[in-house]
């Protein structure tokens, strides 16, 4: 790789899942040095005040505790935990919080299981992110919906596929309310990712990313991501790209590899050949 080699690409890693054998103090002490922005996931399990005071910047952090998008009862509930999830992301400097098309348990299993989406839960739905993007908007943050799989991850969330979370923030049109477009769920549900991020570009706030099968980090699967990172740049995206990825070994080599993926060779003129 050429010194002069770089990224375009804001790069951030997942703390939950990464050197998750240490204290999580620890493991933002390490990602920070390696100069990477910080995910975190449950903001209740973490002790906030240490959070805010490790110096690392945050990129996301679940925006709720609990609630659901479908149904009124749920999406109260949803709007409760999520007002309560923006004083710790205010404390702690993270600017976008994340949601699902369902609530999810500890094992990322959803809470409400849905066979089927009907007309009535995606109307439920488009209410209550309309209410969501309010409060972001009142709060000065961002949240973004996340795209999951059911084939492997998350049977029976409702929303699951990016062109259900990509109808769902295209029919709120709301500035407080962007797009988390995961790509390993994408290709475990769709495919056809280049053309998908294409889709999606205007409304993206943040691409999150591993590889498939494992879900482990880049270079380790199926998915080409250096071919997507060209494409990204070539679109002219400039956020943030975060690794939530399990290790498939070394954690140093993992964030290795993932830096690797989205480091970019600079553009050369064409050579002109001499007439």
């Amino acid at each position: 790789m050429s010194s002069t080699s770089t990224t375009p690409f804001q790069l951030a890693v997942c703390a939950e899942t990464v050197f998750a054998a240490l204290p999580v103090p620890e493991r933002l002490a390490r990602l920070s040095a390696a100069g990477f922005l910080v995910e975190i996931w449950d903001w209740t399990r973490h002790d906030i005040k240490a959070l805010a005071a490790s110096g690392a910047r945050f990129s996301s952090m679940t925006g709720y505790v609990t609630g659901r998008l479908a149904d009124r009862e749920g999406a109260d509930e949803l709007l409760r935990t999520a007002a309560l999830s923006i004083p710790v992301a205010k404390e702690i400097g993270c600017p976008r919080l994340n949601l699902h098309g369902t609530g999810l348990d500890g094992k990322g299993q959803a809470v409400l299981p849905a066979e089927t989406v009907t007309g009535p839960m995606w109307i439920e739905a488009v209410d209550t992110l309309r209410r969501i993007a309010d409060l972001g908007e009142r709060e000065g943050v961002t949240f973004v919906l996340e795209n999951l799989n059911e084939a492997v991850d998350h049977p029976k969330v409702p929303f699951a596929k990016a062109a259900d979370t990509i109808a769902l923030v295209e029919a709120v049109a709301r500035p407080g309310l962007r797009l988390n477009l995961d790509l390993y769920h994408a290709q475990i549900g769709e495919g056809n990712l280049i053309e998908l991020c294409r889709r999606a570009l205007p409304l993206i706030g943040e691409i999150q990313v591993a590889d498939v099968p494992g879900r482990h980090e880049p270079g380790t699967g199926e998915i080409n991501y250096p071919a997507i990172a060209r494409a990204l740049d070539a679109m002219g995206y400039r956020g943030v790209i975060g690794l939530e990825a399990w290790p498939e070994g070394d954690d140093e080599l993992a964030l290795q590899r993932f830096r690797t993926a989205f480091t970019l060779e600079p553009r050369h003129p064409p050579v002109m050949e001499p007439a």
